[in-house]
């Protein structure tokens, strides 16, 4: 397998994302590293457990400034986003992957949701347009 190339085309995909699929994305990353600290737990391997769980805290955190504090939705999101690392950052402390999967479930939810807002943004352009 190359590496390489398979980096060029991870690279492509994110320079040509919708802003949509940018957030579908960090989704992903933030549920993978998620998922990677719970391993990492199990192993007993705390410095790749306290890496993984950074990483899904900085994905979280984006997420979180990268708000539109103009809808009122916003608001929602964030105390969701903040609870969301409250529970990271439990789990980091504590090495305790309940935390984690109460984290997990919000975000797997709202990736959820973020897919089905996709889906209606394409299908209200198609028949704009069609």
């Amino acid at each position: 397998m190359d590496l390489g190339a398979i980096n060029q085309y991870k690279q492509n995909s994110i320079a040509t994302a919708t802003p949509e699929e940018l957030t579908l994305l960090l989704y992903n990353g933030a549920i993978k590293y998620m998922n990677i600290a719970k391993i990492k737990i199990d192993e007993k391997n705390i410095q790749e457990k306290n890496s993984a769980l950074i990483r899904a805290q900085d994905i979280i955190s984006e997420l979180n400034y990268s708000l539109d504090m103009e809808y009122e939705i916003s608001e929602n999101l964030r105390a969701l986003y903040n609870f969301v690392l409250e529970k990271l950052i439990d789990a980091n402390l504590e090495n305790n992957t309940e935390y984690i999967d109460e984290a997990l479930i919000i975000v797997k939810d709202m990736r959820e949701t973020w897919v089905e807002v996709i889906k209606q943004v394409k299908n209200k352009s198609i028949s704009a347009n069609g």
